[in-house]
């Protein structure tokens, strides 16, 4: 999606880009396949899944995936992540604390994390807050993307 294209995505395509991500995830070893869709404050979407290593340390979640998409394409602002995990009926897969605190980086304490409990009928959709999710952020006095990245 072009943010010249779209003024404005709404959570259920934004959850959708991120079942789409989920596709291309790299898990032989846990079988738990995630899939995310970061929003850009210009409205680009940025896809990213988790990719996994035999030894587990190195492995990157799907939310990791898609900031260090945007950041490495110059993004510093963004609105809202959607995450979706395991597939049908797997439940909600929120963001682990690591990538709570990676997004804090560049995010608001307002900054959206739209989560599905999977994809078949009844799914449900939950919306949180970046600071509901991290209450304190580690790290500079002024945490949550208060100030600019260059």
């Amino acid at each position: 999606m072009n943010g010249k294209e779209r003024e404005k995505v709404t959570a259920i395509e934004l959850l959708a880009a991120a079942k789409e991500a989920r596709k291309n995830a790299y898990a032989p070893y846990s079988g738990f396949f995630v899939g995310a869709a970061l929003l850009a404050a210009d409205g680009e979407v940025y896809g990213g899944c988790n990719v996994e290593s035999v030894s587990f340390t190195p492995t990157c979640c799907a939310e990791r995936t898609a900031l260090c998409k945007a950041v490495s394409e110059g993004k510093r602002e963004f609105s809202a992540i959607a995450v979706v995990g395991g597939g049908r009926d797997a439940g909600f897969c929120p963001p682990c604390g690591v990538c709570r605190q990676m997004l804090s980086e560049f995010c608001g304490r307002d900054f959206r994390v739209i989560l599905s409990s999977g994809d078949g009928e009844g799914e449900e959709v939950k919306i949180f807050t970046l600071g509901e999710l991290l209450p304190e952020a580690f790290g500079t006095e002024k945490p949550f993307g208060t100030e600019k990245k260059k």
